[in-house]
């Protein structure tokens, strides 16, 4: 399982994400999408393992790709061995540094976020389909 995909909980917890405009440059997901690849050497294997769609785990490395000076994901074409793909040693020290980032993002808060947290409903609401949760009358 990538380090920061855990088993699914309804415990409020912080997450890191690095904008640039609109565009996540990188969060979790992308982080774990890249371990992924790390694991499997391959995009559409680690979009399997995440249960995401190959143009999906494509996407998302083209954009990440995309965000910094230098690629953290790089292709090879297919053929009879099949294609594949690698992460750079650039995008490993990336992936470090937003683990490390996120490590004292959420060391720097805990006391705040567990304030925070007892503030929060102990049954998450239900999943949002398109449309804003209607506010409870007073």
């Amino acid at each position: 399982m990538p380090k920061s995909q855990t088993k699914k909980s309804n415990a409020p917890q912080p997450r890191v994400r690095v904008l640039m405009g609109e565009l996540t440059a990188m969060g979790p997901g992308r982080a774990d999408l890249i371990d992924a690849i790390e694991r499997t050497g391959s995009i559409s294997a680690a979009g399997r393992e995440m249960n995401m769609s190959y143009r999906r785990a494509w996407t998302l490395v083209e954009t990440t790709n995309a965000s910094f000076i230098e690629p953290l994901v790089v292709t090879s074409t297919g053929g009879s061995g099949g294609g594949g793909a690698q992460v750079t040693d650039f995008g490993r020290g990336v992936v470090e540094r937003y683990r490390a980032m996120e490590r004292k993002a959420s060391k720097a808060i805990s006391s705040d976020f567990a304030v925070f947290s007892k503030l929060l409903s102990t049954t998450p609401p239900p999943a949002a389909k398109g449309k804003a949760a209607k506010t409870p009358p007073k």
